[in-house]
């Protein structure tokens, strides 16, 4: 069996996310169906874009919610398909944090850790904002001793921050989610 988590931007451009996508589902066709567990946050952009890679290969998908709050967080927008991915789930680990915020992205995040035997950073490779965020989880993992699949297609790019954008939640940052980066 193998065991995948899964930490990203969240912040993907439409071209993007298409790269991504398709890099993800060769990435994953490497592994037998049968065996493939997939651990996700469930927050948009590369969280998301892995557990429906994970789903359409067969595998398994283990939800990790940081908070029961947490959907509140997702925005309107990503709030359906948040509730499909997280229906379409083998199993929903909601970590017991009264609200979505640093800490609980941070335990989301070790949570991940913990259960991965690889993780796959949807990365553009840059320094992140602190901690939480894609960058401190690709570092953590390589102290870990999980070793790190970096997935940024030649030709991807972030989306230029908006002022009115949620921090995001994830390895490099926890707005969505605790692996997704929340850097703007």
């Amino acid at each position: 069996m193998t065991v995948i988590a899964v930490t990203g931007h969240l912040d993907l451009t439409g071209p993007t996310v298409r790269l991504v996508r398709t890099a993800l589902r060769r990435l994953l066709a490497h592994h037998p169906a049968a065996g493939l567990t997939g651990v996700s946050c469930l927050a948009r952009g590369a969280d998301a874009l892995f557990a429906e890679a994970v789903l359409e290969a067969g595998g398994r998908l283990v939800a990790v919610i940081p908070s029961p709050a947490y959907r509140e967080s997702v925005g309107e927008a990503y709030a359906p398909e948040f509730d499909r991915l997280r229906e379409a789930a083998d199993e929903v680990v909601v970590l017991p944090f009264a609200a979505p915020g640093a800490a609980a992205y941070e335990a989301a995040n070790a949570e991940l850790l913990r259960r991965a035997e690889l993780l796959v950073a949807v990365w553009d490779g840059l320094p992140g904002n602190g901690r939480g965020g894609t960058a401190h989880m690709v570092t953590a993992a390589r102290r870990a001793g999980v070793p790190v699949e970096v997935v940024w297609p030649d030709g991807s790019h972030r989306c230029a921050a908006s002022p009115s954008s949620p921090p995001s939640p994830s390895p490099s940052s926890p707005p969505s989610s605790p692996s997704a980066d929340r850097t703007p």
